[in-house]
């Protein structure tokens, strides 16, 4: 089942269990605009090169619309449009006043200089200004971009509109970028499974993690994971897979990732095959890659207690019920991986305001959001005898719902 149609189960499983009815279902689901634009740019030889971009806005009744912008080769438009509709819900879970929004260029970005990375976000930029902005849908990086990615946005989107930070999110500091943002989602994995682990009695020092996926998100996890006492008994990425049963030395793993460029050849750990990362013995799994990867396959293998979804749609529907029936406790994507959306909402916020927060603050506030949807989604999990991923998926589709219905959209 791909992304689009696990998603779009799991919004109907719960619009079932909230009694929605199928007018109100039907304005749900059906994305707010689909955009997409020719982007025809000069490259450094001279010679012209045509590009497809696009921009999925699903909903907007809780607020402007919010959503990555990924530079990938092979851009599909369902998963795209999952994307957009994952982040209605995820915003609606992490009450930020935000609705969903997904986008990007079907390009490969390793083989683009910079100078034409540039033409083409500067172009695509000028097909969608008047589409985009701080009170309509206010982008953000993805996979294959980053914060030069989002300056150049607000460089050419200010020469329509004025000087206009707020219009996206995960910016350089220089440019009103928030501090923590670079931290924001793998600290947001932390403080989802210390409130997890915190229901069943347990801390997370002590325990054993396997983390799948060291890119930004995974690194991060498993660094602030390590402060907390936890154990990181596995890590993979794509160079491959180490293992050390009496734990990594995160410190010394991230001091050789970057000099490396990867895990390989680590040698505080052994290597292991990359393909049975999901099934080492551990108590807490962290898929942090791609989505799709624990599947019927491998579902009756894993050995982990809990499995905390830091990238987003790791699980598929057929490995869900497989491990619900062996007792496995999984901490939706849609609340495990929003602290980067609500620390991005946080530097919108001092955008606007025109006043920076100190680090510290943006983190309690991380912390502090991140616990109370945490008490929310059990209310929700309590209220409709369900899982935690239904428990999310009500939560956030019941006051994405009370939105369009007060604003006079329900018909």
């Amino acid at each position: 089942m791909n992304a689009l149609a696990a998603t779009n189960r799991n919004f109907k499983l719960a619009s079932r269990l909230l009694g929605l009815d199928s007018k109100l279902e039907k304005s749900l689901l059906i994305p707010f605009r689909e955009i997409k634009v020719e982007c025809t740019i000069p490259k450094d030889d001279g010679t012209l090169a045509s590009f497809v971009g696009f921009r999925v806005q699903h909903d907007n009744a809780r607020g402007p619309m919010k959503g990555g912008i990924r530079y990938h080769p092979e851009v599909d438009p369902d998963e795209v449009n999952a994307l957009a509709q994952l982040m209605t819900w995820k915003t609606a879970v992490a009450k930020i006043p935000y609705g969903g929004a997904k986008g990007g260029i079907g390009c490969d970005p390793s083989k683009l200089s910079i100078s034409e990375l540039e033409r083409l976000t500067r172009v695509f930029t000028q097909k969608i200004h008047d589409l985009i902005g701080i009170q309509t849908d206010v982008p953000a990086p993805d996979m294959g971009t980053g914060p030069q990615t989002m300056a150049w946005i607000l460089d050419e989107y200010s020469k329509f509109h004025g000087y206009s930070p707020a219009v996206v999110t995960g910016k350089p500091i220089d440019l009103g970028g928030s501090l923590g943002r670079d931290a924001a989602t793998g600290r947001g994995v932390m403080f989802g499974t210390e409130a997890l682990l915190n229901e069943h009695g347990k801390t997370i020092s002590g325990q054993r993690f396997v983390i799948q996926g060291f890119g930004n998100v995974g690194s991060w996890a498993a660094k602030l994971i390590s402060e907390k006492g936890g154990k990181i008994v596995a890590v993979s990425d794509i160079t491959g897979a180490i293992k050390n049963k009496d734990g990594i030395d995160i410190p010394a793993l991230l001091k050789h990732t970057k000099e490396n460029r990867g895990v390989k050849g680590f040698d505080g750990a052994h290597p292991i095959d990359p393909n049975s990362i999901l099934v080492e013995d551990c108590d807490i799994l962290v898929p942090a890659a791609l989505g799709g990867v624990i599947n019927r396959e491998n579902a009756n293998e894993i050995k982990a207690k809990f499995i905390i979804e830091a990238a987003n749609h790791p699980t598929d529907p057929d490995a869900d019920e497989i491990l619900s029936k062996k007792g496995v406790v999984i901490l939706p994507d849609i609340y495990a991986n929003s602290g980067g959306v609500t620390v991005s909402y946080f530097e919108w916020v001092q955008n606007i305001q025109g006043f920076m927060w100190e680090e510290e603050k943006v983190n309690n506030e991380l912390k502090t959001y991140m616990t109370n949807s945490f008490k929310d989604l059990k209310a929700m999990c309590k209220t409709h005898s369900c899982d935690l991923r239904m428990g999310a998926f009500t939560l956030g589709v019941n006051r994405v719902a009370q939105a369009t219905v007060l604003r006079g959209w329900g018909a």
